[in-house]
C-alpha cells in the first residue's frame, strides 16, 4: 500500500509524474466543463461522434498539404467537426432517420473514410492510428518543451494549457446564452439570443478540446472525460454552477488517483483515469444524500415499515 502512495514519486521520476498529472487535470477540466453543457442538451454522445470523426479532417489536410504542423491538423480536425454535426442535423431533419440513428451513420461512416483515406494514401508516413484512438499521456514529459520562467513546459501542456483557458473564458462570457439554448432553444431565439450559433460555437469549442485532447488520451477515452466529471458532479448537485466548479475538483482526482493506479498495475495512464473516474461516479452514486442508492434504499424500507405500521396506509 505505501508503494501505491509514493512509487510515482521516487526514483527520479517525480517530474514525469507531475507532468502527467498536470496534463491530466488539463484535459479532464477541459472537456469536463464542455462536457456538462452536452449533458445538459442531451447529446452526450455528440462527443463521441466528432471524437471518432474527426480522423478524415486530419488525413485530409495531411494528404493535401503533406505536413503534420498543429496548426494544420487543428484546421482539418474543426472543419471535420462542423461537418459532422451539419451531417447529424441534416439527415435527421431531412428524413424519417431519429436523431440517434443519424449521429450512428455518421461518425460511423466519415471514420471508416479516416482509416481509409490513411491506410490507401498515408501507410507509409508516421501518423499513428493507435496514437489517435488511444493517446499517450506518460509521453509527455519526453515532449519538446519551452522555457518559460525557469521551467521547461512541454508544448503540449501548454496548447492544452491555452485550450482549457480559452474555454473557460468562452463559458463566462456567454454562460447565460449557453445555459438558457440548452434548455429551451425556442425561449432562447424568442429572446434574441441567436440560438444556432451558439449551437455551433460550442460544438466547436468541443472540436478543440478533443482534437487537443486526444493527443494525449485518445479519441475513445476522450468520451469518458466528456461525461464522467458532469454525470458525478450532478449527483451532488443540482446547481449548475457547483456542478461545474465540482467537475474541476474530480479532474483533479482522476489525474492523481490515475497515475497511482497506473504505477502500480503498469498500464496505461489514460485507462486508469478513466477507471479511477469511474470508481468515484460509483461511490458518489451510492452515497449521494439525495439521489444515492443508500438514501434511496433506506426511504424505500421507511415507507414499508410505515405501511406495516399502518395498515390504512397507502389507501
Amino acid at each position: 500500500m505505501r508503494n501505491f502512495f509514493t512509487a510515482p514519486w521516487m526514483d527520479g521520476a517525480w517530474e514525469s509524474s507531475m507532468w502527467i498529472v498536470v496534463m491530466g487535470v488539463l484535459v479532464n477540466s477541459a472537456c469536463g466543463l464542455v462536457g456538462n453543457f452536452l449533458i445538459l442538451r442531451k447529446m452526450a454522445l455528440v462527443g463521441d461522434a466528432i471524437s471518432h470523426s474527426i480522423l478524415p479532417g486530419i488525413a485530409i489536410v495531411f494528404l493535401m498539404s503533406n505536413s503534420r504542423s498543429t496548426g494544420l491538423m487543428v484546421t482539418g480536425a474543426l472543419a471535420a467537426g462542423l461537418v459532422t454535426v451539419w451531417l447529424i442535423e441534416f439527415i435527421h431533419t431531412n428524413s424519417r432517420v431519429k436523431k440517434d440513428a443519424a449521429l450512428g451513420v455518421t461518425f460511423t461512416t466519415l471514420f471508416a473514410i479516416g482509416v481509409i483515406l490513411i491506410s490507401v494514401f498515408a501507410d507509409h508516413v508516421d501518423l499513428d492510428l493507435e496514437c489517435v484512438l488511444y493517446g499517450e499521456i506518460g509521453f509527455v514529459y519526453f515532449e519538446d518543451s519551452q522555457l518559460i520562467l525557469g521551467l521547461d513546459i512541454p508544448w503540449s501542456v501548454l496548447r492544452m494549457g491555452g485550450t482549457l483557458v480559452l474555454v473557460s473564458l468562452l463559458v463566462f462570457a456567454f454562460y447565460k446564452e449557453i445555459v438558457v439554448t440548452s434548455f429551451d432553444s425556442g425561449l432562447a431565439t424568442s429572446l434574441g439570443i441567436p440560438a444556432g450559433w451558439i449551437h455551433y460555437g460550442l460544438m466547436m469549442m468541443l472540436s478543440l478540446v478533443i482534437v487537443f485532447s486526444f493527443e494525449s488520451v485518445g479519441a475513445i477515452l476522450v468520451i469518458a472525460m466528456l461525461i464522467l466529471p458532469g454525470t458525478t458532479a450532478a449527483l451532488l448537485s443540482e446547481r449548475l454552477p457547483h456542478i461545474l466548479i465540482l467537475s474541476l475538483v474530480f479532474s483533479a482526482y482522476y489525474a492523481i488517483s490515475g497515475l497511482h493506479l497506473a504505477t502500480l498495475l503498469n498500464c496505461s495512464h489514460a485507462g486508469a483515469m478513466v477507471v479511477s473516474g469511474f470508481s468515484l461516479f460509483c461511490l458518489v452514486w451510492i452515497i449521494s444524500p439525495k439521489r444515492g442508492l443508500l438514501i434511496q434504499s433506506i426511504k424505500r424500507y421507511r415507507g414499508r415499515k410505515s405501511a406495516a405500521a399502518d395498515p390504512g396506509f397507502g389507501g
